[in-house]
């Protein structure tokens, strides 16, 4: 497969364009590779044990969500040396995309753990920058019993801010460090969010907001992405492809 078929595909279909991000999201092609698309890889981290990994199984396209250039000095020593090494030596292209991929309506984090929770995505939630990554909906189950079926979801632990009412009702979902929501849910007349982690002033804003708040890991809510898009790609493309889970316990 033409790799360029592919970059060319992505960029549009995940809107990269004009999408604000954070400085050094670099959403898009990160590094090009040896110009081949056999076997594609998805991964949450372009960490160099995922790296090594994704080499060694053969894999020449590496999806992932969070790239390799968020250090604005870039000299090539240390870990990212070894890095490009193992990206040079192995021809691997590497495809990134951030905040774009969090908010997309069909592959986006938000929209398949949504509806992995049995929830539609059909109304927007949580503002940055001018666009909506989230999404909101309505449900009526215990706090407690809500949490309950999200761990079963991610597959892992879930931390329980519980600064709103037992029953649940108006739910808001940011995947990743969405911990910066809680305000917006309170204006929004929700009584929880659910994200991957915040920071520990964010006790206290759910507490004094009055918005339950459901911490499932920055890194568990933020598989379903590089997980749907590389789906895509196989489908479209008919290329195989894997995941490469690398938990963070984040």
């Amino acid at each position: 497969m033409k790799p360029e078929y592919v970059f060319g595909f992505l960029d549009e279909y995940l809107g990269h364009d004009g999408f604000p991000d954070y400085s050094g999201a670099e959403n898009g092609l990160q590094v090009e590779g040896a110009g081949r698309v056999t076997r594609i890889g998805a991964a949450v981290d372009a960490s160099e044990r995922v790296l090594g990994r994704a080499a060694a199984e053969g894999v020449d396209l590496l999806l992932v969500h969070h790239g390799l250039f968020w250090d604005p000095r870039r000299p090539l020593t240390g870990r990212r040396y070894r890095k490009a090494q193992i990206l040079i030596e192995s021809g691997m292209a590497v495809y990134s995309s951030h905040l774009p991929l969090d908010a997309h309506p069909e592959v986006g984090n938000c929209a398949v753990l949504m509806r992995a929770l049995g929830w539609g995505a059909t109304e927007r939630f949580g503002e940055w920058k001018g666009v909506e990554i989230g999404w909101r909906t309505s449900t009526a189950e215990p706090r407690d019993r809500l949490a309950e079926r999200l761990g079963e979801v991610v597959g892992g632990p879930v931390q329980i801010l519980d600064g709103g009412p037992d029953r649940v009702e108006k739910v808001g979902l940011v995947t990743g460090g969405g911990g910066s929501f809680i305000a917006q849910a309170a204006e929004a007349g929700l009584d929880t969010l659910i994200t991957g982690e915040g920071a520990h002033h964010t006790y206290v804003d759910a507490m004094e907001l009055g918005v339950n708040v459901l911490y499932a890991g920055h890194y568990a809510t933020e598989t379903w992405g590089v997980r749907a898009l590389a789906e895509v790609l196989s489908e479209r493309f008919g290329l195989p492809w894997h995941f490469l889970d690398d938990p963070s316990s984040l």
